[in-house]
């Protein structure tokens, strides 16, 4: 393989191998929203139970998901 074409394969190596970090970046961003949005909606539910309790009622039931 000619140099020349030995390093524009190594460049576009480099290209991927960046993206990949990028996306894999992306990926731990994202799944730790899901935790994020996950803790939220149960504070959010025990809240809403506090708040019925107080009131002297019983929560609305939410299936869960």
């Amino acid at each position: 393989m000619p140099d020349r074409q030995f390093e524009a394969l190594l460049e576009r190596l480099d290209r991927i191998a960046a993206e990949l970090v990028r996306m894999n970046r992306h990926a731990e961003n994202a799944e730790g929203f899901q935790l994020v949005a996950r803790e939220l909606r149960d504070l959010n539910d025990s809240l809403n139970a506090l708040a019925f309790a107080a009131l002297g009622q019983s929560p609305r039931v939410r299936r869960a998901k």
